[in-house]
């Protein structure tokens, strides 16, 4: 579980007790219950689903339908082989959440998408995830069905058997959401996509763990909330082509083709507009104060600790590549803190980083090319940057904004990681000015907006119940 914030409530620590076979084709209810979360899933937050029970399933077959699936399922578990069982093992390894965001960041390394359109993209489907996952789970405690080994113990499970009720098929709905999202970013691997969602929901079949109707219901459900990500995505402004000019004057950022320049005008996840966190305008550039940044900046003697991490925020981590970090981060606490297990805790962590490196960034862009800020080499063309600036304003820093804003959200969700996670965001921020193509003040501009930006996300999250 997470030390300081309880994504669900407090956690049920009971198995779900299930119906029991009596006869044939005959059920009955056994006494006892899972206890649900405290305050129950009324009191999750969404964001692309009004609440969790605004999609809630229709009942689950009766009992004689029941009875039927679980013969078709001993038939096809009996059918397993060698190629079956590697599906199984590959789609239940790190658990749905981890699994749909190795894909797409596979495919976005491959692309080489971008810092912001990447970050936007994971926000999605991390988002999709997260809904599929609370929305599935308010049916399965709505409805309480029993797991098919526990209707017949005589069934061989391919994987331990969850302690969630079996109706619907909580994997099945983030295959059909992620899929339905990886096939609207990439169209021209759509199929891809839809096939890997068959193969991931045929995998809970063929572990024993799912009827047929809770995939169904399942892939039904996900669809849905991939719809409403989908729609979303179309209107968040990301397709908008710049049609503005580059400001012309003394002490204004020069160049062509900006990058990311209608990144501040996308829509945000919890921000209030895009420019709620804009800083003041950073130092004239013939003021005291940037000579004297300026000056400090050319007193830098880079040690080799620092060498190696300006180059490592540049190439290893950083540059285009600053979301993959962040989200391998994400990945790996969710790994290191068992959370695989715990699909609605992965889902939240996910789509929480997400979307605080997603609105980091937005935010950043917002004030970059409000005030075009000059780069230091073009405060003073004699002073030489351990190597070339990315191609947009200085003010504030694009790494100070992400990282701080991702570590330190990751931070509040793993206190017991806090000074491991907020070192890394540290450093991110100050090998920027290592390397010479920031100024002390863009970075601590950028430390303010990301860490305005984790407060608020991880403000959306209630408190561990005492």
């Amino acid at each position: 579980m997470l030390a300081r914030h309880s994504l669900f409530g407090a956690p049920c620590r009971t198995p779900v007790t299930v119906l029991t076979v009596i006869a044939a084709v005959g059920f009955a209810a056994a006494a006892g219950e899972c206890r649900a979360q405290e305050g129950g899933l009324g009191a999750t937050r969404t964001f692309v689903v009004t609440s969790p029970q605004e999609l809630r399933a229709p009942p689950p077959p009766d009992e004689a339908t029941t009875a039927a699936e679980l013969l078709e399922l001993k038939s096809l578990v009996a059918q397993r082989d060698t190629t079956v069982s590697d599906e199984i093992v590959r789609w239940s390894r790190g658990g749905s959440a981890y699994r749909w965001n190795r894909i797409a960041a596979g495919e976005m390394l491959v692309r080489g998408v971008g810092t912001t359109m990447a970050g936007r993209n994971l926000a999605l489907l991390n988002v999709a995830i997260h809904d599929a996952t609370v929305s599935a789970l308010d049916s399965k405690e709505a409805y309480m069905r029993a797991r098919p080994s526990s209707l017949d113990p005589s069934l061989i499970t391919a994987l331990p058997v969850p302690s969630t009720s079996s109706y619907p098929s909580d994997d099945a709905a983030v295959a059909a959401a992620a899929s339905d999202v990886l096939a609207y970013l990439f169209p021209d691997k759509a199929d891809f996509f839809r096939q890997l969602a068959r193969e991931a929901a045929r995998s809970k079949l063929n572990a024993g763990l799912s009827f047929s109707s809770d995939v169904e219901a399942g892939l039904a459900l996900g669809h849905d909330v991939g719809a409403r990500v989908i729609a979303r995505g179309k209107a968040d402004g990301s397709d908008v082509k710049w049609t503005g000019a580059i400001p012309t004057g003394q002490g204004m950022w020069s160049g062509t083709d900006p990058a990311s320049v209608t990144v501040g005008t996308w829509k945000t996840w919890v921000l209030p507009s895009a420019d709620a966190l804009r800083p003041p305008p950073p130092p004239a550039y013939d003021s005291p104060q940037m000579q004297a940044e300026i000056e400090e900046l050319k007193a830098i003697k880079r040690t080799p600790a620092m060498l190696s991490a300006a180059w490592f925020w540049e190439w290893g981590a950083g540059g285009t590549r600053a979301w993959h970090f962040w989200n391998e981060q994400a990945t790996r606490k969710v790994l290191e803190h068992g959370l695989s297990d715990k699909p609605p805790e992965a889902a939240r962590v996910l789509a929480l980083e997400s979307i605080a490196f997603n609105d980091a960034a937005i935010a950043c862009f917002d004030a970059k090319y409000a005030y075009w800020a000059m780069r230091p080499f073009m405060v003073d063309p004699e002073f030489k940057a351990l190597f070339p600036a990315p191609n947009h304003p200085s003010y504030p820093a694009a790494h100070a904004c992400l990282s701080t804003a991702a570590g330190y959200t990751l931070a509040g969700l793993f206190p017991d990681d806090k000074e491991e996670l907020r070192a890394m965001a540290t450093q991110a921020a100050d090998a920027r000015m290592w390397a010479g193509i920031h100024f002390r003040s863009d970075i601590s501009a950028g430390r303010k907006i990301g860490e305005s930006v984790a407060e608020r996300v991880l403000a959306s999250v209630p408190p561990d119940p005492q």
